[in-house]
């Protein structure tokens, strides 16, 4: 495939290049290489279209948030046939994030350790960013735009927060991700628990139902979780999801675990864990979640897809849709098509 090749070309030079400056680098690229049609010369995954959430997916496989934070690549990266495009993590506020380095690549493990922090321009340029876009001006596919906290909002404040960003974000949306579950904004996780979890999703059903009235449309909440918990927290999550009506489950993000990257270098680097590691830990989350929500709400599974066939497990284990970020960085963008014709040949 060509695709493949190039990429394999073009991996080594990234690869030698700092995690995060490779990254700056590559979006800027792939923009010009769209401008000048390059990007249209890939061979797109047939149809094979998925009703979730009220929404009709063009194929199974979407790009997961952190990719692209500010919405500012969307057309590009529609270019290498997502069935969804996620960006974000948005904030109110313009954050710079985390001090660098701050993003490390672990080859041997295929993996990836980041502590970006939410860095963003704030959810103003966000929503000029997504306004701009072709594929949202053209309603080309589906739009998701994931919202979080500013860090130095206060933990007790962090509902005003979500809820000031969705209402700049719900317009644009095709559905709107709540994201509580980065490790690198502090205390952030602490609103996956209990009563802070239920206050939190009651504001943000409350508002969407006021949002849906004031635009005569009704934009899915997705919640996006964390695959360190065990049963009786995933328990409690389902729990919630299904009693505040949220209408989609998106499991799961980074972990803090370090077990499959213990010894190897930048393995003792704080941050979220993504890639090969987080594999099986979103896969136990996506069985718990399954086992408590059965066809009530649908899941999306996202952690360690590098194959084809790992989207086939997260599908076997209960997810309805997958999305890709740390396996792009590995395999390159023939995995979009990859992970499609594993998912269509069901």
């Amino acid at each position: 495939m060509t695709e493949k090749f190039l990429y394999s070309l073009a991996r080594p030079l990234l690869f030698a290049m700092d995690a995060e400056a490779a990254h700056h680098f590559t979006l800027p690229a792939l923009k010009r290489a769209a401008a000048l049609g390059l990007t249209r010369l890939l061979t797109p995954p047939p149809a094979d279209p998925r009703t979730v959430m009220g929404i009709t997916f063009k194929n199974p496989v979407g790009l997961a948030a952190g990719l692209d934070k500010d919405g500012a690549y969307i057309d590009a990266l529609a270019d290498l046939g997502f069935g969804s495009i996620e960006v974000g993590t948005v904030t109110p506020r313009a954050q710079a994030g985390n001090p660098k380095p701050r993003m490390f690549r672990l080859p041997g493990a295929h993996a990836i350790i980041n502590r970006m922090g939410f860095n963003n321009g704030g959810v103003d340029a966000f929503v000029a960013n997504v306004q701009a876009s072709k594929f949202y001006q053209d309603k080309l596919g589906v739009l998701g735009l994931n919202i979080g906290k500013n860090a130095d909002t206060p933990i007790e404040r962090a509902a005003d927060d979500y809820l000031l960003c969705l209402e700049k974000v719900y317009p644009y949306a095709s559905y709107v991700t709540v994201n509580i579950s980065s490790p690198n904004t502090k205390n952030l996780r602490q609103l996956q628990g209990g009563s802070e979890l239920d206050g939190l999703l009651s504001q943000l059903k409350s508002a969407q139902a006021r949002l849906a009235d004031r635009h005569q449309r009704y934009v899915p909440l997705a919640l996006k979780i964390a695959p360190d918990m065990d049963g009786e927290q995933v328990k409690n999550i389902a729990d919630a999801l299904l009693r505040h009506k949220i209408d989609g489950v998106i499991a799961t993000n980074t972990t803090l675990s370090r077990a499959a990257v213990d010894g190897m270098q930048h393995g003792a680097e704080t941050g979220g864990l993504s890639g090969a590691p987080v594999f099986e830990l979103s896969n136990t989350v996506i069985r718990l979640l399954k086992a408590e929500l059965g066809d009530a709400l649908p899941i999306i599974g996202v952690g360690g897809i590098m194959r084809g066939a790992d989207a086939k497990v997260k599908i076997e284990a209960g997810a309805q849709l997958v999305q890709l970020y740390s396996g792009l960085i590995y395999a390159g963008p023939s995995l979009v098509r990859d992970c499609a014709d594993a998912l269509r040949a069901r």
